[in-house]
């Protein structure tokens, strides 16, 4: 089943506000594993079916949750320079998607994504911020290459790392990925 895309705004936000506080109230009470439908349909106060008509199951449902808990909250931080605003950056994605909720969320918005749509949305969510730093860079008249290439050079193994190799990922690892993809030595 084919998950509906949510209209904005009325009825259907507040359905969507609500059975999202709902599993993330009940992850941290009882587990993420314990989680069914039918006991998030009963904490957000709707029916099962109506979880079933907008997410099609259970997976597609954290998925869901998990993306727009992926989503950043602010806009990268301005530290007056390309190499310091994409350090800065670079760090804070590392820490909060290799943290152990960073990692869940990731496997969650995955899982449930059968035609790509969450993972183009996160992708779309890091792509954004590395446009406002490089927008940020061309406005001081710094060099910055595009947006495509710090996601190959700096996102791309960030994740693989995070994802598959996490043992010894640190931050040193993020400064030289921002280094190499702006060929200097340091922020």
């Amino acid at each position: 089943m084919s998950r509906q895309m949510v209209r904005p705004g009325g009825r259907s936000a507040r359905v969507q506000a609500a059975v999202h506080a709902a599993v993330r109230d009940l992850a941290s009470e009882v587990g993420r594993d314990a989680l069914t439908v039918p006991l998030v349909a009963q904490r957000a106060g709707v029916t099962p079916s109506t979880i079933y008509r907008r997410w099609g199951d259970l997976q597609e449902l954290l998925s869901d949750v998990a993306v727009e808990r992926l989503r950043p909250d602010t806009a990268p931080q301005d530290h007056g320079s390309l190499g310091a605003d994409l350090t800065a950056w670079a760090e804070q994605f590392l820490d909060e998607m290799a943290s152990p909720t960073g990692r869940a969320y990731i496997r969650d918005a995955l899982l449930g994504d059968p035609d790509g749509s969450n993972a183009g949305q996160c992708s779309a969510y890091a792509a954004d911020q590395i446009d406002v730093i490089l927008t940020r860079a061309a406005e001081r008249g710094e060099d910055a290459p595009d947006v495509e290439t710090v996601v190959d050079a700096v996102v791309a193994p960030l994740m693989y790392r995070i994802l598959f190799r996490p043992d010894g990922l640190d931050t040193a690892h993020a400064r030289r990925l921002v280094a190499g993809v702006l060929g200097t030595t340091g922020p």
